[in-house]
């Protein structure tokens, strides 16, 4: 993923070619780039498994399977930039046709590998317990976020509306795809867009351990943060959190709004994730009631 996010970068400066509204290198460079974080934060997950333990086997399988599925799915995304025509949704031709179904074939074997990690890590004993549940429900969003792609293969109405349309499937939900874009990430301003909740969701597997990282580099000065109870409050409470997010923007997206065009019922959802967030970090804060020693019972 590394090397290719090189060749796209390069792509992006040398190769004018424009594919529905973006430069056409555009893809598989996020792609390359996204998959760079996704890999290496399961690869590190993987690793946390007992390694006297059959599960580290099992995982260890399940972790190959990742690797070679989005080896064959790059490997297309690219064969297809090069070609010039789309990878997703593209029905145009029998050669493209059957790139996109062997690229829907990769994906779900891909998943099916991701829930197989993730059910080990909820079984397995990790660390401690802010850092087992930070991996486990990262690791469960994650799998949420990944299939939300399954959502955009749906044909929309102007599709379903032709005999055999080429292009079967779409990102935006409400307007076609290709229309005004965010600059970087390319989602579209106008409409919904399932790609938000995707990337929101997926790099679920990055943030949450990332936040309980961050938790762990305050300890020592933040007496709160040093009682392994107040960070395992708190990791539950950013995944909820994040959970309740990824949630809103999968409903946004489906009810076509662009994502900085929110209606008022979506300002509400999202004014009730932040406060019951905020309460709930406040309470988490809280640091227990220690129960008197056997010495302070006698001296009273």
């Amino acid at each position: 993923m590394v090397a290719l996010a090189l060749v796209s970068a390069v792509g992006l400066a040398v190769d004018d070619r424009i594919l529905v509204g973006v430069p056409i290198w555009t893809k598989p460079f996020k792609f390359s780039v996204s998959l760079v974080a996704y890999t290496l934060s399961l690869a590190w997950m993987i690793s946390l498994l007992p390694t006297t333990h059959r599960a580290h086997r099992v995982g260890w399988w399940a972790g190959t399977v990742v690797a070679v599925s989005l080896t064959i799915e790059m490997v297309l995304i690219t064969l297809q930039v090069v070609r010039g025509t789309q990878s997703h949704f593209n029905h145009a031709t029998p050669f493209d046709n059957a790139v996109f179904q062997i690229m829907g074939a990769s994906i779900a074997i891909l998943w099916l590998s991701a829930l197989v990690i993730a059910v080990l890590l909820l079984r397995a004993r990790i660390l401690d317990r802010a850092t087992a549940w930070a991996v486990r429900l990262s690791s469960l969003i994650a799998l949420a976020g990944a299939g939300v792609g399954f959502l955009m293969v749906r044909p929309t109405p102007e599709q379903l509306a032709v005999d055999e349309p080429p292009i079967t499937g779409s990102h935006s939900v409400g307007v076609p795809d290709g229309g005004p874009s965010m600059p970087l990430t390319g989602w579209s301003t106008t409409g919904g867009d399932l790609r938000i909740p995707h990337f929101f969701g997926m790099h679920a597997l990055q943030l949450l351990p990332l936040l309980l990282l961050v938790l762990a580099a305050l300890a020592p000065r933040f007496v709160r943060l040093a009682d392994e109870r107040v960070r395992l409050r708190l990791t539950l409470t950013a995944a909820g959190t994040y959970a309740a997010t990824f949630a809103l923007l999968t409903w946004q997206a489906l009810r076509g709004q662009a994502l900085f065009s929110p209606d008022a019922v979506t300002l509400a959802a999202a004014g009730a994730i932040v406060l019951l967030g905020g309460a709930a970090t406040a309470l988490s804060l809280r640091t227990p009631a220690r129960a008197p020693s056997l010495t302070e019972e006698v001296a009273a």
